[in-house]
C-alpha cells in the first residue's frame, strides 16, 4: 500500500467513525475514541481492499484515478465506521 492510499484510508475511517457515532448516539465514543477507532477500521479496510486488488491507486496523467481514490475513501470510510460500532457495543456490553 503507498503512503497516499494509508492517508487516504486512515482519514477516510476518521471520518466514518465519527459519521456513524453521531447516528448511533448509543454507541458514540466522543470525537476521540470515535476518530481512533475510526483511524483503526480505516486502516483494516483499506489493507483489506488492497489484498483484493481493488485498491491500487492508479496513476494518470493528470494524478490519481478519482475511481480508486473514491473506492479507498469508501472502504476506509466504511471500516472506521465497523469499527466504532464493534468498540462502541463492547464498550456498552462492559459499561453493564
Amino acid at each position: 500500500m503507498h503512503m497516499e492510499q494509508l492517508i487516504v484510508s486512515l482519514i477516510s475511517g476518521a471520518a466514518g467513525g465519527n459519521i456513524v457515532g453521531g447516528f448511533l448516539k448509543n454507541l458514540n465514543l466522543g470525537f476521540l475514541g470515535n476518530s481512533l477507532a475510526g483511524i483503526v477500521g480505516g486502516g483494516i479496510g483499506g489493507q483489506i481492499l488492497g489484498m483484493t486488488g481493488l485498491g491500487g491507486m492508479a496513476e494518470t496523467a493528470g494524478g490519481m484515478d478519482i475511481g480508486a481514490i473514491l473506492g479507498q475513501v469508501a472502504s476506509g470510510g466504511v471500516g472506521g465506521g465497523a469499527v466504532m460500532i464493534i468498540v462502541g457495543l463492547v464498550r456498552k456490553m462492559m459499561s453493564g
